[in-house]
């Protein structure tokens, strides 16, 4: 210590030790004092507290993550330090999923088991994301329709014409419901024609559409009255999705002879549409 009342071998300062401090050295320039301090670690836990995230122990000075026990949180603590799980990040789930979007619950559709014997590679439908609602959507529902028409018309006799002639036309027409596939079509047309034949010679024919179905001839000495005979065909149509068609029958008589008149028409068109994928 320089400049304190010294002079030659001998120094008039005086220093003494504080608490938690020592003073070694006699002042001089060859033992000059020498001051330690020290403390203890209860004295420093005195200054020190806990905050946000942190745990500290006052008996023991051992200071440590706080760990949040608020249900959903994934931090731990290993040996390395904190950590959270790659994935750990959680979700309340709804209906149509499973989990909570952590490393040992990820987050996972609630699917039920095909229950078909088909593969469902090869026949299961698609599931879609709506993008104005961002719902899932399915395939569309498959759909059908029905339609018919049945008249029966009586009127005063008419000839039977010579040769074949459209005497009369029926129509429906069916839309296909389905907006997103075309609709296959089962078609009915159904046909009935009363003739009177008169004997010796009478004779007449009635078909679909110039399909002839059936024809009579009267050999016989005494008319025939109100001979009928009611024929059936069935085709198959397609129509687009969302289009509409018309079915027609067209009443075909011909092969007119002997005087044969006929005086009713009991005409039937049925439609049967399905909307089914086809293969």
């Amino acid at each position: 210590m320089a400049r304190c009342q010294c002079g030659g071998s001998d120094c008039n300062c005086v220093v003494q030790a504080g608490t938690n401090t020592t003073v070694t050295g006699s002042g001089s320039a060859i033992n000059p004092y020498t001051v330690n301090a020290v403390t203890n670690c209860a004295e420093v836990r005195g200054c020190l507290s806990a905050g946000p995230g942190i745990n500290f122990d006052p008996s023991t000075g051992v200071i440590g993550a706080d760990i949040s026990s608020t249900p959903g949180n994934n931090l731990v603590v290993d040996a390395n330090g904190l950590f959270v799980p790659a994935g750990a990040a959680t979700v309340q789930t709804g209906c149509g999923l499973l989990g909570d979007g952590s490393a040992s619950a990820p987050l996972r559709v609630n699917r039920a088991t095909w229950p078909f014997t088909c593969s469902i590679t090869a026949n299961g439908g698609g599931v879609y994301c709506d993008p104005t609602t961002g719902q899932l959507k399915t395939d569309p529902p498959f759909r059908s329709a029905f339609a018919e028409v049945a008249p029966n018309d009586t009127f005063s006799p008419r000839a039977v014409p010579t040769t074949e002639t459209t005497v009369e036309t029926y129509s429906v027409t069916i839309t296909n419901p389905d907006p997103c596939r075309e609709a296959f079509g089962i078609v009915l047309r159904s046909l009935d024609v009363g003739f009177d034949l008169p004997a010796n010679g009478g004779a007449a024919m009635a078909g679909i559409n110039g399909d002839d179905l059936t024809y009579m001839k009267n050999t016989g000495s005494s008319g025939i009255t109100a001979w009928q005979s009611q024929n059936t065909v069935f085709h198959n149509t397609v129509i687009p999705a969302g289009g509409s068609q018309t079915i027609n029958l067209n009443v075909t008589l011909g092969r007119g002879a002997g005087g044969s008149t006929y005086n009713r028409i009991q005409a039937t068109i049925r439609v049967w549409l399905f909307s089914i994928p086809q293969t």
